[in-house]
């Protein structure tokens, strides 16, 4: 998987049903697990007794809090982010959960996605008098929920008014006068699901951070439902208007989301190994061994192996030390950066004709450098097969993609991008391939990157900014 193609950010809320539990050790907990959504940075805000802790910093959440720092910011409500920059520059004033207070409100929020008109809000904000601490969507939200406030003195309208504004993705989870909400955008982007023991009720973004603190799953929240915990523990759910379908982001189940993660009320592990099985269907290539990408292509090969009877080997080692990604000034910098993330088994590759298996090519320089590593490890043929068709278009919706410009396979014939890259072939998964490994209708999937066929309408200044 390219280095360049990260999303944006992982969010949790917790409500404890015992006011004298703390719950910031086990948002702690929930962030750990969520820590591949975002490296940046780490925040957490609890509220007891209706006064609000927050901490937020740069860095790993390892990094950012310790057993003091917890000790002190404690509550038996709270919610949590981890955060990797798309809209905002990666900076402290950008760090979540943001806060906002007000002489009747104080609301701390924690949001995965991206605002596509958020441009356009602040901007209308600014004119009613509203000063912007930072440049993220986090904050104009919280500014348009307090503006609705002030027409309808009641919060779950004013949500309802700030959300039916807003164009893009978002999942969120909201403190307000120590009310837990969680809310999903209408088309259902990015993924949000409900867990609870008898002790807690839980909001993440994936399911391994209810695996953490020994939470039973229980559903994922549905598109544009707004979740309300109240103060007695009990869930209220609403409905923001109804799309005519879901656009769930189709990412989600081929890189970002963990494995053993349930994402829409899908095993992500299955939808993984059903990419392995479509691909030996299209692409039964004739090789020694079949070797993955790590991590996210594990399950794949592991199937495609099983299902053409290719032996499956280690041929790719990731160090798992190296920590987050540095921008390369140059292209041989970057080859090195790969170099320090991975390395070749020489014992499994020399000699042989390898089938080598990622999730997807963004700008080719990643694929390119591994394939020239296999190919100085001996082996004597390199055929890549892609989990995904071509990316063709940059991502609006949370993804930290290359430009078009620097997206390899516009433009290009699959034989001309296996030239570029120097394999002896290529072979990228059919759409229809890829609809049915998810096991959806194609038009509940924002497929966009892959189509430029966008679920909402992309403002002109973002996509002229792109093209």
């Amino acid at each position: 998987m390219q280095s360049s193609l990260q999303d944006k950010c992982g969010i949790i809320g917790i409500y404890s049903y015992d006011e004298s539990v703390d719950v910031s050790s086990w948002i702690y907990s929930g962030l750990y697990t969520l820590q591949h959504r975002g490296q940046e940075s780490a925040g957490i805000s609890v509220m007891r007794h209706g006064f609000i802790n927050t901490h937020v910093d740069m860095g790993l959440v390892s990094e950012v809090f310790n057993k003091d720092l917890l000790d002190i910011i404690n509550g038996n409500v709270g919610i949590g982010h981890v955060r990797y920059s798309t809209t905002g520059d990666s900076s402290l004033e950008n760090c979540s959960p943001f806060v906002e207070k007000t002489d009747e409100l104080i609301i701390s929020m924690a949001h995965n996605g991206d605002i596509v008109n958020s441009k356009q809000l602040r901007n209308e904000l600014t004119e009613l008098g509203y000063d912007f601490k930072s440049s993220t969507d986090s904050e104009v939200i919280c500014h348009l929920i307090l503006e609705e406030y002030k027409k309808n003195q009641d919060i779950l309208e004013s949500i309802k008014g700030a959300c039916n504004k807003l164009i893009g993705s978002y999942s969120l989870v909201l403190l307000i006068n120590g009310i837990l909400y969680a809310i999903r955008d209408p088309l259902g982007m990015k993924p949000l699901s409900l867990g609870r023991n008898k002790r807690f009720v839980s909001i993440a973004s994936e399911t391994v951070a209810f695996d953490s603190m020994n939470l039973e799953y229980i559903r994922s929240l549905e598109a544009g439902e707004i979740l309300k915990i109240d103060e007695n523990g009990d869930e209220i759910s609403y409905s923001l208007p109804k799309e005519s379908h879901e656009a769930n982001c189709m990412f989600e189940y081929l890189y970002f989301s963990r494995p053993d993660s349930i994402i829409n009320n899908k095993s992500v592990y299955d939808v993984r190994l059903s990419v392995g099985k479509q691909l030996a269907e299209e692409y039964p290539v004739d090789a020694d061994v079949v070797i993955a990408v790590p991590d996210s292509a594990i399950p794949a090969t592991l199937a495609y192996s099983r299902e053409t009877g290719i032996p499956y080997a280690e041929g790719l080692i990731k160090n798992r030390y190296v920590g987050r990604t540095f921008i390369m000034p140059t292209q041989e910098d970057r080859d090195i950066a790969v170099k320090l993330k991975m390395n070749t088994v020489k014992q499994v590759l020399d000699g042989k004709r390898v089938v080598v298996i990622d999730d997807s090519i963004v700008r080719g320089t990643t694929s390119r450098t591994i394939i020239k590593m296999l190919r100085d490890a001996g082996a004597k043929e390199v055929h890549m097969l892609i989990g995904c068709p071509q990316i063709i278009s940059p991502c609006y919706y949370g993804i930290a993609m290359a430009t078009k410009e620097e997206l390899i396979a516009v433009d290009k014939t699959t034989e001309e991008i296996s030239n570029e890259l120097g394999c002896d072939s290529l072979y990228y998964l059919s759409m229809e391939g890829l609809v049915k490994s998810i096991g959806t209708d194609r038009e509940n999937l924002c497929v966009g990157c892959l189509t430029e066929e966008y679920p909402t309408i992309i403002p002109p200044e973002l996509y002229d900014n792109e093209n």
